[in-house]
């Protein structure tokens, strides 16, 4: 593993605002020469410190300006009941990211939906017939006044 110092952490600061910056101007904020710079970030890439490179889309402009987080509950906390939840997740557009996490429930979903009704839809027809779901809590995103993926 790649060892982070000052240097690493402004390179990786820099890159999350803005992947697409070139390795000359990225050189030129860190104030590194750009062999130096393009050295770094392929041993930052190489020891997956930088996992990859995505575009952001833009959810409202692609009809999806509907956000909710959703907990998730399931009734059997078996390896199978997990791997069956989260099989069925794979192929379902709207949920975005789905990750286990510890507490009163087992999972947290981010779903993008058109609107209200679609959600609805989802909600119902989905996640309402999933094996092993017990409970459903929605957290509609009414705002977002920080979110470093964008």
């Amino acid at each position: 593993m790649t060892k982070t110092d000052k240097i690493n952490d402004r390179i990786l600061r820099e890159l999350q605002r803005n992947a697409r910056i070139t390795n000359l101007d990225l050189a030129e904020r860190i104030g590194l020469s750009p062999s130096a710079c393009l050295r770094r970030v392929q041993e930052l890439e190489r020891s997956g410190l930088i996992k990859g490179y995505r575009a952001v889309l833009n959810g409202a402009a692609m009809g999806k300006a509907f956000v909710a987080y959703i907990g998730v509950g399931l009734n059997e906390h078996t390896k199978a009941a997990q791997t069956q939840f989260e099989d069925a997740l794979q192929d379902v557009p709207e949920v975005v990211e789905c990750h286990n996490i510890t507490g009163t429930i087992e999972y947290l979903l981010r779903v993008e939906c058109a609107d209200l009704v679609a959600y609805k839809t989802f909600h119902t027809d989905v996640l309402g017939t999933l094996p092993h779901v017990t409970a459903l809590t929605s957290y509609v995103v009414m705002g977002s006044s920080k979110d470093l993926r964008a």
